[in-house]
């Protein structure tokens, strides 16, 4: 840490918080109301700390408002869902402080009168951590508890941590979003209003309602008080989560991780971030307003220097290809849009010149707004901010013969061919993937009605001229209905499916950290 511990008191003492030594080091704490719990979050400003930065106190009186003017109790979701591999905090909190999370969250339900909390995880340290930390303060989903509170574990995907996802899989369904816009304060679990938020998020309300407001506030900044949580990675010497007070210069944090001098870049948030300069980093401060100002984001907290020995364009794809493997493949512009957008990417590289950049370019921009949730939208972001970061070695992609340097690996991935989990059809991976059917397209019939993307859009995107813009692709098992559908629909017959050979199944669907300096970004 940085200063003096908020979060992350007691970590010197043991490695884990128990019941006992939590009360210890933070002392008890009294209920408070509703309305002043809403008032301490808004006197703090606090804002969600899993990416959106969403304010807290706006968040608690609309889902209070839906519960009176309903007539219905509440539900309130911990989200400790971190399947990134730039971000480690929430799980460092989880692993190490879980009863911090579990004061914040309990003095919601208890102001809230609500009846039900649930805690979403992906990891197995996660989940036994708090299952651990309920068991010691009795608390247990049975039907005669007065409240009913446990784990909900849902598998390592990109879109797993979204709230609907989340939402979603809570209510027995797959984790991924459901596709409508539709917010959980008001519908949330079971369709009862939902208080939803990340796992800091209730911790650092914790502390204030410890301390209280004012001194609270003489940690930080004026306007964005408290300290934040960071996972320092990339190419740094050590690899760290670190507890700073906000207005601590970035580039101290960096030094502090033994990040390069002058890095070639700082990926900010995470891979639905933004890059900042070298220049630019000397100006940013740790905070959210400060980030964005410099055109960075502070997301979820990750912060990943690259250095001047590796070819950032080609560090960028390794991120652009994984955030197309992420999706969920239940929407045309996420499941057929980042996989051009990595590929456009990638023709750069492979000397595609400006035709490849301006490709690139309306792809990234016909993706966003158009999913089912945010995934696509954070991904082109990071490709958008990879174009306009990097302009030197932009140009010597496209208008020479590239940057000469290599490609190191130095952002943190998964790795390990796991099959994806968490999509339509349940949680068995050889039921989720893509199915042996394959659908094709014939040019000499297709006379673009456009049906075939309206039944099919997981498959199907009507390019500028109204017709697809694929002439195959493969079918997602749980959309080998709509396939037949679409074929059987196509007002010119030039739709057909054919069934492909075997793949073979997958031997895991956990996931792995990729080896070398990958690994090691990940610390501890």
């Amino acid at each position: 840490m940085v200063g003096l511990p908020q979060l992350t008191s007691g970590f010197d003492l043991v490695e884990r918080l128990d019941l006992p030594m939590h009360l210890k080091v933070h002392g008890p704490l009294d209920p408070l109301g509703g309305e002043q719990l809403a008032q301490l979050a808004e006197r703090i400003n606090l804002r969600g700390r899993g990416g959106a930065g969403f304010p807290f106190h706006k968040k608690l009186r609309s889902v209070a408002e839906s519960a009176i003017k309903r007539g219905v109790r509440p539900v309130v979701v911990v989200n400790g869902s971190e399947d990134e591999p730039a971000c480690r905090k929430d799980t460092v909190l989880i692993n190490r402080a879980p009863h911090l999370i579990l004061d914040g969250a309990l003095l919601c339900a208890e102001a809230l009168g609500a009846r039900t909390l649930v805690v979403g995880v992906t990891r197995e340290s996660t989940q036994r951590s708090m299952e651990a930390a309920l068991a010691e303060r009795g608390l247990s989903n049975g039907r005669r508890s007065a409240l009913r509170a446990r784990v909900q574990r849902n598998p390592v995907r990109m879109v797993t941590g979204a709230a609907a996802s989340l939402v979603r899989s809570i209510d027995g369904g797959p984790a991924i979003p459901s596709g409508r816009k539709v917010s959980a304060s008001q519908s949330g679990v079971g369709g009862a209003p939902t208080l939803l938020s990340n796992a800091e998020t209730f911790a650092q309300l914790a502390i204030a309602a410890r301390i209280g407001p004012e001194r609270y506030g003489n940690t930080g900044l004026y306007d964005e008080p408290g300290t934040v949580m960071l996972t320092v990675s990339g190419a740094v010497a050590r690899p760290m989560v670190i507890e700073v007070p906000t207005g601590v210069p970035l580039r101290y944090v960096l030094q502090l991780a033994g990040a390069p001098p002058v890095p070639q870049g700082v990926l900010t948030g995470g891979y639905h971030g933004k890059w900042i300069d070298a220049a630019t980093v000397n100006e940013a401060i740790v905070s959210r307003n400060s980030l964005d100002a410099v055109g960075g984001s502070l997301g979820a907290g990750a912060i990943l220097p690259l250095s001047q020995d590796t070819c950032p364009l080609g560090e960028s794809l390794r991120v652009a290809q994984w955030l197309a493997e992420e999706s969920a493949g239940q929407c045309g512009p996420c499941y057929l849009g980042l996989p051009a957008a990595a590929r456009g990417l990638e023709d750069i590289l492979n000397g595609g010149g400006p035709a490849a950049l301006e490709a690139l370019k309306q792809v990234a921009k016909n993706v966003k707004r158009r999913g089912a949730c945010s995934h696509p939208d954070g991904s082109a972001m990071f490709l958008e901010s990879t174009v306009k970061a990097f302009t030197d070695d932009l140009a010597a992609h496209v208008l020479g013969n590239g940057c000469g340097r290599p490609v190191t690996g130095v952002l943190p991935l998964f790795e390990g061919g796991r099959a994806p989990t968490g999509i339509p059809g349940g949680g068995d991976p050889e039921q989720n993937g893509p199915s042996r059917q394959k659908i094709y397209v014939d040019w000499t019939l297709c006379r673009g009605h456009g049906l075939c993307a309206d039944i099919l859009p997981e498959v199907f995107e009507l390019g500028a001229d109204g017709f697809p813009t694929v002439a195959q692709a493969q079918v997602p098992r749980y959309a080998e209905a709509k396939a037949l559908r679409a074929v059987r629909r196509c007002p010119a017959l030039a739709l057909r499916v054919e069934e492909q050979a075997e793949r073979p199944a997958s031997r895991s669907n956990l996931p792995v950290l990729s080896q070398g300096r990958g690994r090691r970004a990940l610390g501890r």
